[in-house]
């Protein structure tokens, strides 16, 4: 009979960079949003029976048993297990994504388009950030439009703004235009949708679990690396696909081809997504390790009851 195993644990070490790729590689699959409800259903069954003590049903193995759980990961809330909306899934980021990116860069001279397609970027963004919501910590509905009325407003001010101040640019400039859009929108709509963490910090434990206190420190810590890590899961399709097609637009290969730009920015979006969406989200640990010496005066003297020198707390995604 083989060992058990903690399947609430990832099975690949989350404190080497590698480990944590492998991690987000399984659970951004996009495979994973094309499973029926039978077959969801029957992972959750799996996972649920192992999970009580139960043995592996007989013709499968661990490894069946792991992938039913990264099956189980992409389509149920961790802390609630209701099943997620479907485009709200990590699974749907990078098909979501690809579309809207390659949009972007595609329309980015029209004003009706771009405002359709910041619009819509951050629509998709909101039902995300709504679908990953925490159980225990709810967004009320008012902080989520704030969030969503400001981040809209400042990708639009900011690309119809760029836009004009680029016309007389090279077009290569105007090509990166959604990138300075989309990034000053991140900036604005997570540490929005996070602002009770920054107000009333978040919760930061020891090695042994112990709970040391609420830290406002670590929730800007966090916070900060969740938005420079969306803004690095960008930038390759919003960077280095507007660069590709302006070499290939200057040597005329479009020229009897007028169709083409959109379906080759989405296809090259997709390829850099791909791989820049897990390796993005894992730049940084999930659970963030930070030096007790860093952390308020009381929290230092609480981490002192317990010997601590080094606190954890979970940056989120």
């Amino acid at each position: 009979m083989s060992e058990r195993v903690n399947l609430d644990v990832p099975r690949w070490d989350q404190t080497q960079y590698w480990g944590r790729v492998k991690y987000f590689f399984t659970t951004t699959n996009p495979l994973n949003i094309f499973k029926s409800e039978s077959e969801l259903e029957k992972c959750k069954q799996i996972v649920t029976n192992y999970k009580k003590g139960d043995s592996i049903p007989d013709g499968l193995t661990l490894d069946n048993v792991y992938e039913a759980k990264d099956i189980v990961d992409s389509a149920y809330h961790p802390e609630t297990g209701e099943k997620m909306i479907i485009f709200g899934r990590m699974s749907a980021q990078v098909p979501m994504n690809m579309l809207i990116t390659g949009c972007m860069v595609t329309f980015y001279k029209s004003t009706p388009a771009v405002i359709f397609w910041q619009w819509f970027n951050q629509s998709f963004n909101a039902l995300v950030n709504y679908t990953n919501r925490s159980g225990t910590s709810p967004m009320a509905i008012d902080q989520v439009a704030k969030s969503y009325v400001l981040a809209t407003s400042g990708a639009l001010i900011t690309a119809l703004g760029l836009n004009k101040l680029v016309k007389k640019l090279p077009t290569v400039v105007g090509r990166f235009v959604p990138f300075a859009a989309v990034a000053a929108a991140n900036c604005i709509n997570i540490p929005l949708m996070r602002i009770k963490e920054l107000e009333n910090g978040i919760e930061v434990y020891d090695e042994n679990k112990n709970l040391i206190g609420e830290s406002q420190t670590a929730a800007r810590q966090g916070i900060s690396a969740v938005v420079f890590s969306r803004i690095m899961m960008s930038s390759p399709g919003l960077v280095l696909s507007p660069i590709i097609m302006e070499a290939i637009e200057r040597r005329g290969l479009l020229r009897n081809m007028k169709w083409a730009p959109a379906p080759i920015q989405i296809a090259l979006c997709g390829v850099f997504l791909t791989f820049a969406t897990p390796m993005c989200c894992a730049l940084y640990p999930q659970v963030t390790p930070i030096a007790i010496e860093k952390l308020e005066p009381e929290l230092q003297k609480s981490a002192n009851k317990y010997n601590s020198k080094i606190g954890y707390y979970n940056k989120g995604l």
